[in-house]
C-alpha cells in the first residue's frame, strides 16, 4: 500500500506560467529578502495552500450564509 501511495505523491506534472519583468523582479526580491532557496517548492506550497484554505472557506458550515443573513 505504502508503494501505491509514493506513487500518488510522485511529482510528475509539469506547470508552466510566466511573469512579466515587475513581477519577477518582486519575486526575486521576496526570495531574496527571505532567503528563499527553493522556489520551486515556495510556489507550490503557496498555491496548495491558497487552494486548501480556499476549499476550506468554501466547506458548508452549520450555518448557511442565507439563513443568517435573514434572506
Amino acid at each position: 500500500m505504502s508503494i501505491h501511495r509514493n506513487e500518488k505523491l510522485k511529482r510528475k506534472n509539469k506547470m508552466h506560467f510566466l511573469f512579466n519583468d515587475l513581477e519577477l523582479e518582486a519575486f526575486e526580491k521576496y526570495c531574496k529578502k527571505y532567503k528563499i532557496n527553493n522556489k520551486s517548492r515556495f510556489i507550490r506550497e503557496t498555491v496548495i495552500t491558497e487552494v486548501l484554505g480556499q476549499f476550506d472557506r468554501d466547506y458548508p458550515s452549520l450555518f448557511d450564509k442565507s439563513e443568517t443573513s435573514g434572506e
